[in-house]
């Protein structure tokens, strides 16, 4: 009877062990797992949420995370839609905590993306790193930067009405918002 209680005792404790080491395991795979997983991944997979994104500069951009690319994504609140170069945000709170796999980003870039609006003629608004917001309409887009033609809310891109040709480098882009 001793010997039974021993051995009993000796076994529970074995699967125990086997128990904590598959445990062990299988956190280790996921923790590799999630760590294969980049951002454009998790944007991706939260595309359809709610969302706000903190930009460099304070402002935070809030509603739903429409569409994604490599170096882009897209949140539509209401009547706007604000196009945020991933270099300019800071945090994003909405998102889950891994990927969906079966969720892919758009594979154009950002200037892409640009010369969208640039075909449509669409009035915008770029919150610049520096001053305020500036109001016009993109006329071209180059690799690495964008022209944006200055004139007032709510006019046409017209001659008369242009103020000022401004030349923009992505990088001082913290969002563009469209202003339909």
């Amino acid at each position: 009877m001793r010997w039974e209680g021993l051995f009993a005792d000796l076994e529970g404790q074995l699967a125990a062990e086997e128990r904590r080491e598959l445990d062990s395991e299988v956190a280790e795979r996921t923790r590799r797992e999630r760590a294969l997983v980049d951002l454009t991944a998790r944007l991706a997979g939260g595309v359809g949420s709610p969302v706000a994104v903190a930009l460099t500069g304070g402002r935070v951009v809030t509603g739903t995370l429409t569409d994604v690319g490599d170096e882009w994504l897209l949140v539509a609140g209401g009547l706007r839609e604000v196009l945020v170069p991933r270099a300019g945000v800071v945090t994003v709170e909405g998102l889950t905590a891994h990927g969906d796999p079966a969720r892919s980003a758009r594979r154009f870039g950002l200037g892409y993306a640009l010369r969208a609006l640039a075909r449509d003629r669409a009035t915008v608004a770029l919150d610049l790193a520096a001053g305020p917001p500036i109001v016009g309409t993109v006329d071209v887009v180059g690799a690495d930067h964008l022209v944006l033609a200055e004139h007032p809310e709510g006019e046409p891109r017209r001659r008369e009405n242009v103020r000022r040709l401004l030349t923009v480098p992505f990088g001082a882009l913290r969002a563009v918002e469209s202003r339909r």
